[in-house]
């Protein structure tokens, strides 16, 4: 018996070993044409951004559907580079935040305003710095885009990145601290993967909230013109102007293509490879799946590619920096130590107090007391649509999101559609909402608020499904073990797990509900208009007509509710979650 199954099993590696080599060969191949068709159109699209700006005049955008791919490609790099420039700025803005105690006081308020200020805010103060970096080329204009599109995608990445190293557990952070780990290796090894699984949804987010701003993005203002670059964007706003429904079909339709295209290609792969990061002490039987991991799991060519690649970071984890000599500084008592604190934020808040003042003395060279009561009650309305559709937006997706994360094969079905329903331009809808509010003699300030919903569940969705997609294995297993059932299973497992998820998902989404405001609050279609009185279609109008104060005033009003919403909300549930709610 044992002379007739030797040469069997031999024969068997053997053949074995070679099917393996040939899915390699296989692998290598079907990655390297996708490499090199990525390579092609990165450099096509550097090339067309390198162009004079005059070009853009020259040749304005049409909706001939022969362009429709190129513009795709335009809008898709400029997101991409968007998310790149995001991710850096979550790294770094974000670790600094988590980690320093004086750089919190900073930054965490600094967020707070930035979140809060409009895609059109940044456009109409920045557009003239980009344009000055690259005069006459359409790199300045493509710049300003890009950051426009970053400011719609950091902060959600930024407070996620943020709450999950505040939450890491503490016997973790101990254990690293044992091993001597310097800074960079305890990032590397503990904080970016246990923050992995969530800031991987986070960017799925920011990627689809990049899209929701996209018109407004691609209409570069200089001077009295206006530079419309080529782009899904700058489509859709003709075909809405020319009230074309096929064109903004066929927008639609290009959309949903390059959505599919780097979910199936970037993000699903990511999902799969960050699922081996959750913090668990059982492996969960059922793992999220990608058939372009799985090729990369297989390929000769990007494991090389991969490993060559990543040689600077390695070398650096493993650098040891030698001790440098340092002056012996005075011991100082606790009473001394919270003097200088006191001095640092002191000075902080006199540089807030000179900007604040500047501001003001722009504003009201030009507006009165009146102007200001106006902005102020417009800025109340807004806050009670953004609170209203917060609430409604957290009822309808947590117990959605919840069940999504606890099923793999479900989130992997779910997560395309909800990337394409959050992706989805407002802009798109306007002819709709106008011909029905107009048809039905509809309230504009009750039914345009729906369309803010598009700027809000989203956000909360995407954590709500992160919080329970990384709710240990053996958490889940022990609550059916001790048959922990309905209401008692959502108070004391599912709602504590996935809060401080959901307090991310709910401050950006009010964030987003406000930028939202700016396109939700005034929709046209051909000549008809309709209005909301809102902060959001006050800032709109200023920026349309040029008028930089009030411009300046409905951003600083939306600035300040978003703070003190913030402050007074968001920011204690954010302590309660840090100091409650995590996994030791």
């Amino acid at each position: 018996m044992a002379f007739f199954l030797a040469p069997s099993r031999a024969g068997g590696a053997t053949g074995i070993v070679s099917s393996l080599g040939k899915a390699s060969i296989w692998a290598d191949a079907v990655a390297l044409v996708l490499l090199a068709g990525v390579a092609v159109m990165v450099v096509h699209g550097a090339e067309e951004a390198r162009q004079p700006l005059d070009l853009l005049q020259q040749v304005p955008i049409t909706l001939d559907p022969a362009r429709l791919p190129d513009y795709a490609l335009r809008t898709t790099l400029r997101m991409f580079a968007a998310l790149a420039a995001s991710l850096l700025f979550t790294f770094t803005v974000a670790t600094l935040a988590a980690k320093s105690r004086k750089a919190e006081l900073i930054i965490v308020p600094a967020l707070d305003i930035l979140q809060s200020v409009p895609v059109l805010g940044f456009l109409t103060f920045t557009v003239t710095f980009f344009m000055g970096l690259f005069p006459g080329q359409q790199l300045g204009a493509e710049c300003a885009s890009i950051f426009a599109i970053f400011t719609g995608q950091a902060w959600n990445m930024a407070f996620s990145f943020y709450q999950s190293l505040r939450t890491v557990p503490a016997d973790l952070d101990e254990v690293s601290r044992q091993f001597g780990f310097s800074a960079w290796r305890r990032f590397i090894r503990l904080d970016l993967p246990f923050a992995m699984p969530g800031l991987v949804w986070n960017m799925m987010m920011s990627m689809s909230g990049g899209w929701f701003f996209v018109v407004a993005s691609e209409a570069i203002t200089v001077g009295d013109k206006t530079a419309t670059l080529p782009g899904i964007g700058s489509w859709l706003a003709v075909a809405i102007e020319r009230k074309d429904f096929g064109a903004v079909a066929l927008a639609v339709g290009a959309m949903a293509v390059v959505i599919l295209l780097y979910d199936q290609l970037l993000f699903r792969p990511i999902v799969a490879w960050a699922d081996k990061f959750r913090f668990e002490q059982t492996a969960s039987q059922t793992r999220p799946k990608s058939w372009a991991y799985d090729l990369v799991r297989r390929t000769r060519l990007v494991k090389k590619l991969a490993f060559v690649l990543a040689a600077p970071f390695r070398l650096v984890e493993t650098l040891r920096l030698p001790s440098l000599p340092h002056p012996r500084l005075p011991a100082i008592g606790r009473t001394t130590a919270g003097a200088i604190d006191r001095a640092w934020v002191g000075l902080v808040l006199l540089g807030c107090a000179w900007g604040l003042w500047q501001l003001a003395s722009f504003i009201t060279d030009s507006l009165t007391m009146g102007d200001i009561r106006e902005a102020f009650l417009l800025g109340l309305a807004t806050l009670a649509r953004v609170a209203v559709l917060t609430v409604i937006a957290s009822v309808i997706w947590v117990p959605v999101g919840v069940w999504v994360g606890l099923r793999p094969q479900w989130a992997e079905r779910v997560q395309p559609a909800a990337q394409f329903l959050a992706a989805f331009p407002a802009n798109v809808l306007f002819p709709f909402a106008v011909v029905a509010i107009s048809t039905l003699h509809l309230d504009p300030n009750i039914w345009l608020s729906v369309l803010m919903v598009l700027g809000t569940q989203w956000y909360i969705l995407f954590n709500v499904i992160a919080g329970a997609t990384a709710i240990p294995t053996d958490l889940k297993e022990a609550s059916g073990i001790f048959g922990i059932r309905g209401w008692q299973w959502w108070r004391q497992l599912a709602l504590p797990a996935i809060f401080p998820y959901f307090v991310t998902g709910a401050l950006t989404a009010s964030g987003g509900s406000w930028n939202a405001s700016i396109v939700a609050e005034t929709v046209s279609w051909g000549n008809t208009k309709l209005e909301a009185a809102g902060l959001g279609s006050y800032i709109a109008n200023a920026t349309a007509a040029g008028d930089y104060p009030r411009v300046a005033l409905g951003i600083a009003m939306m600035s300040l509710f978003v703070i003190l919403f913030n402050r007074t909300v968001w920011r204690p549930t954010y302590r309660y979650a840090e100091r409650h709610l995590r996994l030791n």
